[in-house]
């Protein structure tokens, strides 16, 4: 009975071994995207040795390599999961950036990696730059505005916000002015305004939202401007 005990125990752990050896191997690559497990055991700092979150470091690294402000990228963090990896939202939304499935495909990111906090923040440096590179923003726009209407892309889509940037194009006034965009955000609520023929994603309610959203995340990186070096 012993030595058959034995022999179950040798099949069982040499199995265990050669698929374990064995699927390292068999996820799908991704171009440019962090590896899963690696990733995992180096995203987190000790406590007492970071000054935003215990992710300083690997949102530092990777939102410099995509062009972008750490401490931005920190605040939308913050704002969407409180820095806590294993958030689900009930629209399916993943992650500390709050990255939907949807995202992930379009730069060929399994949907099972999207939840690792390296290629989650990974992914959300990717929409945000592709996001500032369709707004087609001009180069003397301040910097505010800039990442407001950045911020309300990345939250509500490039669409509805390209359409109340139409609409106030339309009606003579300034679209790349974030207090000029906000406003026809709302407007696109009533049907005078989402009715137009410049308008291409029709009628948005959630322009409350965004405009929270915004004004939330602004403040925090500006308080973490404060406290954190560049």
């Amino acid at each position: 009975m012993l030595k058959k005990t034995v022999l179950t125990f040798a099949f069982l752990t040499i199995l265990i071994t050669f698929y374990g050896f064995n699927a390292r191997f068999a996820a799908p690559a991704t171009d440019g995207a962090p590896n899963g497990m690696e990733a995992m055991n180096r995203s987190l700092l000790p406590e007492g040795s970071y000054v935003i979150s215990a992710y300083d470091d690997v949102i530092r690294h990777i939102s410099e390599q995509e062009g972008n402000d750490w401490r931005l990228m920190s605040a939308i963090a913050y704002h969407e999961s409180r820095f806590r990896p294993d958030i689900i939202s009930r629209r399916g939304a993943r992650g500390l950036m709050q990255i939907m499935p949807s995202v992930a495909r379009q730069f060929d990111v399994p949907v099972t990696e999207v939840s690792n906090p390296e290629t989650n923040i990974w992914l959300a440096n990717k929409l945000l730059t592709k996001i500032a590179s369709t707004l087609c923003l001009p180069e003397d726009i301040s910097e505010k505005d800039r990442m407001s209407i950045i911020l309300a892309s990345y939250n509500s889509g490039v669409g509805h916000v390209n359409d109340a940037r139409r609409l106030a194009k339309l009606d003579g006034e300034n679209p790349d002015s974030w207090e000029v965009v906000a406003r026809y955000l709302s407007l696109k609520a009533d049907p005078a305004y989402y009715e137009s023929e410049v308008v291409k994603c029709g009628r948005f309610t959630g322009s409350r939202q965004t405009l929270a959203y915004v004004n939330d995340v602004i403040g925090r990186y500006d308080r973490y401007c404060r406290v954190a070096g560049r």
